[in-house]
């Protein structure tokens, strides 16, 4: 055979062209796919959105607590703190401290757990103050940890629904291997492309919703600590100058 031939017939012979694209793997996914892959998406945009709201909720909140915690430490009142609470908003400290004033007033007003020895009152009813105190960090707590359980949720669901459109992926080829009766990469190469692409999805939906939920929960311990010293330090103050028997 002359080298004229062997020309004609490269010539001839068909080229396969597999566009395996990341765009065009998706366009061409299987509708599954494409909700799934439309799925995690919409969940890593949530856990971005409450990542970037934390973010700014606990810096603003550090730097009222600070200002709150050098001005309770310098007032000689706790009536003119109060009368200043509303400077410190963003303060879950300001806020407890709030609860636990107004709590301490009424047990003042009230003529069973309150009494005077000269210009100074002296209070019973420590148990009332310390409940106030226990309900209101809680509370704030509660607060803080609010929807972190979208970035728990997100953060340990997140692979297996990828790995639910790789699945998904790989049946789509298999399939089409069965109707075709080939296994060439232009049959196999567009479902095994969308299916490694839900799980790259997968993962980048799910690692990033894992790193911000445990930093965040460190955030809160340390908050329930700064909180509980509060606390602490409060009832000892109160303790010294309002209740009997101390």
């Amino acid at each position: 055979m002359s080298a004229f031939n062997f020309i004609n017939v490269a010539e001839a012979a068909p080229s396969v062209s597999v566009n395996t694209s990341s765009i065009d793997a998706i366009a061409q996914a299987s509708p599954v796919v494409q909700l799934t892959l439309l799925m995690l998406i919409i969940m890593s945009i949530f856990c971005w959105a409450i990542g970037y709201s934390k973010f700014v909720t606990f810096k603003n909140m550090k730097q009222s607590d600070e200002l709150f915690m050098s001005k309770f430490w310098k007032v000689n009142s706790l009536d003119t703190l109060f009368e200043d609470i509303d400077q410190y908003k963003d303060s879950s400290i300001a806020r407890v401290f709030k609860a636990a004033y107004l709590e301490m007033k009424k047990i003042s007003e009230s003529p069973l757990l309150s009494k005077t020895e000269g210009d100074k009152p002296i209070l019973s009813g420590i148990d009332n103050l310390e409940r106030v105190l226990n309900k209101a960090t809680e509370s704030e707590i509660s607060k803080i940890e609010s929807r972190l359980t979208v970035l728990a949720t997100t953060g340990s669901t997140g692979p297996f629904i990828g790995l639910f459109g790789t699945v998904w992926g790989i049946m789509g080829s298999f399939h089409k291997i069965g109707q075709t009766g080939t296994a060439s990469l232009a049959v196999v190469a567009p479902g095994i492309s969308e299916a490694l692409i839900a799980t790259a999805i997968g993962l980048a939906t799910a690692i990033p919703a894992v790193v911000l939920y445990n930093n965040f929960i460190s955030k809160i311990r340390k908050q329930e600590i700064a909180l509980n010293n509060f606390s602490a330090d409060f009832l000892n103050i109160v303790k010294r100058n309002f209740f009997q028997g101390n």
